[in-house]
């Protein structure tokens, strides 16, 4: 359900991330964000299996379409950590406040605390300075959402992330989206090189403009995605025959929030996720 009505929520987001920065950039100068970047350590790198399927586990308070969705108490520590037991090859962290329930803090908690398990930053970012924040906040990875920047914006937040090593999940729901992405790709180079992932392209099933999600979205885009960078797919994973499926689609990766935070047993769900999908791998 779209709680903004016949409005945008896309749009709506993204003018509320650009208040974000506009408050922010007030608060902390961008040198002074240079001078801290300074003494973080390295981000910790991504690294994709190319023959298997791996899970992104995500971190979300609440959610418009699905009201609240972690219990009262519980540790996010204790959630990223059952995520990482479960075998997850990221923890994804959102941290967009007004509908989300997110934070930079959140963020950090988890990052700072994750040992060699890269965290990305998931929020509607409009701005490099925003990618500067999630760094500083200990993250190794960002999303950017192609459906609220155009094709300069996408290069300038890439070349952000990039000079911070940090690695990039391009969001795409449609072919306007993805041909954004496709004309950005041909500039920056190999995704990825000897596992190590630079940047991977991520198809959401959820209409972020109306809310609806179409699980057969993934099997649509299909014919449109370049075979040389792993897709992920983002939204809508509830079952174990959906991994397979999804695997046998030829996506490597998937983002799974909602269906983690109300698992009794997230750690078992992460790796019976994964498991199935490779099992199905094409």
């Amino acid at each position: 359900m779209n709680p903004f009505g016949e409005n945008n929520f896309l749009s709506a987001m993204a003018k509320l991330s650009q208040s974000r920065y506009e408050r922010d950039v007030a608060l902390v100068s961008a040198s002074q964000q240079e001078i801290l970047l300074a003494d973080l350590d390295s981000p910790k790198p991504l690294l994709i299996n190319e023959k298997g399927f791996d899970i992104i586990a995500e971190i979300k308070r609440k959610s418009p379409a699905e009201g609240k969705i972690s219990t009262e108490g519980l540790s996010l520590s204790d959630q990223a950590k059952d995520y990482i037991t479960g075998g997850a090859i990221a923890v994804s962290v959102l941290t967009e406040p007004d509908y989300f329930g997110g934070s930079f803090d959140d963020l950090s908690g988890i990052a700072f605390n994750s040992n060699s398990l890269p965290v990305m930053c998931k929020d509607f970012l409009v701005s490099p300075y925003q990618i500067r924040q999630a760094r500083l906040a200990g993250a190794s990875g960002v999303l950017l959402i192609a459906g609220i920047l155009n094709s300069a914006e996408l290069e300038q937040m890439f070349c952000a992330a990039n000079d911070l090593d940090m690695f990039v999940l391009f969001e795409v729901f449609d072919q306007d989206d993805l041909e954004k992405i496709l004309s950005l790709l041909e500039k920056i180079g190999n995704a990825t090189e000897e596992r190590l992932c630079r940047y991977l392209i991520g198809v959401n099933c959820r209409n972020l403009r109306d809310l609806e999600v179409n699980f057969s979205h993934f099997e649509t885009m299909l014919a449109k995605l370049p075979n040389n960078v792993p897709w992920v797919a983002e939204s809508g994973l509830k079952t174990i025959l959906q991994a397979e499926q999804l695997a046998q689609w030829g996506y490597r990766l998937a983002l799974a929030g909602t269906t983690l935070m109300k698992s009794n047993n997230p750690s078992r769900m992460v790796a019976d996720l994964a498991a199935a999908g490779r099992a199905k791998c094409l």
